[in-house]
């Protein structure tokens, strides 16, 4: 199976990866610029045929409205890595990002990002009424997801559940929460859990949750898109993990 990861970094992450097979590039003709000559380059070195195309042609293969700055990629589709051989190879201090029902994919690739740049081991979504890895995650993502391995999961609570028998600590991030995201010890094996856009956390995965983090906001300010909430409280993590010192 194949499908198509448009967008230039998008695009050039995936070159520079190596992770997935690039059957063909289509570059809209006149599109030259730094990214651009490098994923031609890189497209060449590795024996992918290149074609420049109408933009119409790959605004049809993006989809409406899709920002593909004028370069596609026909690629093996990206597959969801297991849960259980995820978790049998993690080691050292696990940092998991588990998504409770979060259906837009530019969210999903936002926090994909996030959850990359932070080091994160994998990030965890429902099979079931949640955003996946569609094309718009991956253009949303710009490559991130090449480098952090993604899961499908099936009841969240009961994955959760899974989690806490194996020594991992759940923490939410709700706006209920009583403890402030700075002031909880990010260093131990965690699983941060995030909820969806608009109702957050479903109660029982904030039941489930050892604790619930908030970020307190300013006065007449009642939430964080999710992506921004999800990168605050993943490079808090980062921030203990790498200071040595009490958090």
């Amino acid at each position: 199976m194949s499908g198509w990861v448009y967008g230039r970094n998008a695009v050039l992450e995936l070159l520079r990866s190596g992770t997935r097979q690039v059957h063909r590039l289509v570059i809209v003709p006149g599109r030259g610029d730094q990214r651009v000559r490098e994923i031609t380059s890189l497209a060449r070195r590795a024996g992918v045929s290149i074609r420049r195309g109408p933009i119409g042609e790959i605004a049809a293969l993006a989809g409406s409205g899709a920002n593909h700055q004028g370069v596609a990629a026909e690629v093996e589709d990206k597959s969801y890595r297991d849960p259980g051989a995820i978790l049998a190879s993690t080691s050292g201090t696990p940092l998991y990002v588990v998504l409770d029902g979060v259906e837009d994919p530019r969210n999903l690739g936002a926090v994909i990002r996030s959850a990359a740049g932070a080091g994160a081991d994998a990030l965890f979504v429902p099979a079931r009424r949640a955003a996946g890895l569609s094309p718009g995650t991956l253009r949303t993502a710009s490559g991130a997801v090449e480098h952090l391995p993604v899961a499908r999961i099936g009841n969240v609570v009961t994955f959760l559940k899974q989690l806490k028998k194996k020594g991992i600590w759940i923490v939410g991030l709700d706006a209920s929460g009583n403890t402030a995201w700075t002031d909880f010890d990010l260093r131990q094996p965690l699983a941060l859990v995030l909820g969806g856009e608009g109702r957050g956390l479903r109660r029982l995965a904030r039941e489930t949750c050892d604790v619930l983090l908030s970020i307190p906001l300013s006065k007449g300010i009642e939430s964080l898109n999710l992506s921004v909430a999800a990168g605050v409280l993943l490079f808090e993590t980062v921030r203990q993990r790498r200071s040595g010192k009490d958090f």
